[in-house]
C-alpha cells in the first residue's frame, strides 16, 4: 500500500487540512454505511473509509503513514539497522498507540458538537453603515425529526454492541520486529459507534440526522465591514450522540455606493464645483448618509482641497463613537461658453495682466478648404 491510498479513500489531497478530512470522512461514511448503502462491497468500502480516517484524523498517526505508510500508522518498522524513534515522537508514543493509551481513541458514545456552517450576505453600503435584520435561508442536517436523531426506528432503542461492548474498539494482535502487539482498531461491527441499531429509522436510515432548510433572523450592528463575521450559536449542523448544533458563521460583504467611499468609520465623498465658486467661494450642500448638510467653501478654494465634516461619517463598532465624513474639492473648467461668457472672461484676463490668444475665426474660403481637404 503506498502513503496515498488513505487519502484517496476519502477523496482528499496529501495536504488537505484536519477539517476537509473531517468533512470527507462524514461524506464517505454515509455514502457507504451498511444501514444506507445496500451495494455489493458498501460494507468493505465503508471499513475502508474508517480505517483511512482513524489514521489520518489522529496528527500522529497520519505523520507516521506520511512517513512510512500503514505499516508505520500501525506500528510495523520496515526500516533496516538500528531503530530511533524518528517520525514517531519516541519510544511512549510508540507504546502508546500499541497499547491504547494515546492512539486517538475517543468515547464513540461521548456527545459531539456538530460541524459549524458558513454563510456569506450582502449589504448595501447604508445598511452597514446603520445596521440592519436579515433573514437567511440555507441548507442544514438537522436532528432527525422521526427518531430525534437516535438513528433507530420509532419505539425502538439502539442496543449496546456485542462485539466491542460499547467501546466501539476492539483489540487486534499485531506480529511486529518488536515482538506481538496489541492494538485497537474500530469496531467492524457498530463501526465505531458501539451501538448496534438493529430497526433503521426509515427517515434517516440510521444516521440520526436529515437535510433540512433553515431561516434564521440576523440582526448587522452598525458600522459593519467586508470581511467580519458574525457568530449565530448553535445554527450549524447537528451533533452527534446528543451533541449540541454546531455554530453558524456569517460572512458580510458591502456593495459599493454611487456617491461615497469608505475606511472604517471614514466616509470619502468627492464634490464637483465651478471655476467661479472656487474662486469667489460659495455655501453649497454637500450629500452626507445622513441627509445633505450645507457647507461654506471659502474663496479660493483649489482642487484637491479636503473638508471634514464632523461626525457625518458610519458608526464605530461597540459603540466607540461617530466618525467624520472628509469632502474632496474637484474645480472643473467649463468646456463650452458663450459669448458673454468669453467676454467676461478676457476681461478678467485683461484686469488680471494676463496674456492670451485667441483661435483666430475661419473664413468661408478656409471652411471650403477644410471639406475639399476631407473630400
Amino acid at each position: 500500500m503506498n502513503n496515498t491510498e488513505f487519502y484517496e479513500r476519502l477523496g482528499v489531497s496529501k495536504d488537505a487540512s484536519s477539517d476537509e478530512i473531517k468533512k470527507a470522512y462524514r461524506k464517505m461514511s454515509k455514502k457507504y454505511h451498511p444501514d444506507i448503502n445496500k451495494e455489493a462491497g458498501a460494507e468493505q468500502k465503508y471499513k475502508d473509509v474508517q480505517e483511512a480516517y482513524e489514521t489520518l484524523s489522529d496528527s500522529q498517526k497520519r505523520a507516521a503513514y506520511d512517513q512510512y505508510g500503514a505499516a508505520g500508522a500501525q506500528g510495523g518498522f520496515g526500516g533496516q539497522g538500528g531503530f530511533d524513534g524518528a517520525g514517531f515522537g519516541g519510544f511512549e508514543d510508540i507504546f502508546s498507540s500499541f497499547f491504547g493509551g494515546g492512539g486517538g481513541m475517543r468515547n464513540p458514545n461521548a456527545p459531539r458538537q456538530g460541524d459549524d456552517l458558513q454563510y456569506r450576505v450582502n449589504l448595501s453600503f447604508e445598511e452597514a453603515v446603520f445596521g440592519a435584520e436579515k433573514e437567511v435561508t440555507y441548507n442544514r442536517e438537522s436532528s432527525c425529526s422521526t427518531c430525534n436523531g437516535s438513528g433507530a426506528k420509532p419505539g425502538t432503542s439502539p442496543v449496546t454492541c456485542g462485539r466491542c461492548h460499547g467501546a466501539g474498539v476492539i483489540n487486534v494482535d499485531t506480529q511486529t520486529p518488536l515482538g506481538m502487539m496489541r492494538r485497537q482498531v474500530t469496531c467492524d461491527v457498530c463501526h465505531g459507534t458501539g451501538k448496534e441499531i438493529k430497526e433503521p429509522c426509515q427517515t434517516c436510515h440510521g444516521t440520526g440526522h436529515e437535510k433540512e432548510v433553515h431561516k434564521v433572523s440576523v440582526k448587522i450592528p452598525a458600522g459593519v465591514e467586508t470581511g467580519q463575521q458574525i457568530r449565530l450559536q448553535g445554527q450549524g449542523e447537528a451533533g452527534t450522540n446528543g451533541g449540541p448544533y454546531g455554530d453558524l458563521f456569517v460572512i458580510l460583504n458591502v456593495l459599493p455606493s454611487k456617491q461615497f467611499e469608505r475606511n472604517g468609520s471614514t466616509i470619502y465623498y468627492t464634490m464637483n464645483i465651478s471655476f467661479v465658486q472656487a474662486a469667489l467661494g460659495a455655501n453649497v450642500d454637500i450629500p452626507t448618509v445622513h441627509g445633505e448638510v450645507e457647507m461654506s467653501i471659502p474663496a479660493g478654494t483649489q482642487t484637491g482641497k479636503v473638508f471634514r465634516l464632523k461626525g457625518k461619517g458610519a458608526p464605530k463598532l461597540r459603540g466607540a463613537g461617530q466618525g467624520d465624513q472628509h469632502v474632496t474639492i474637484n474645480v472643473v473648467t467649463p468646456t463650452k461658453l458663450n459669448d458673454q461668457q468669453k467676454e467676461a472672461l478676457e476681461a478678467f484676463a485683461a484686469a488680471s495682466g494676463e496674456s492670451i490668444s485667441r483661435p483666430k475665426k475661419k473664413g468661408f474660403f478656409d471652411k471650403m478648404k477644410d471639406v475639399i481637404e476631407d473630400i
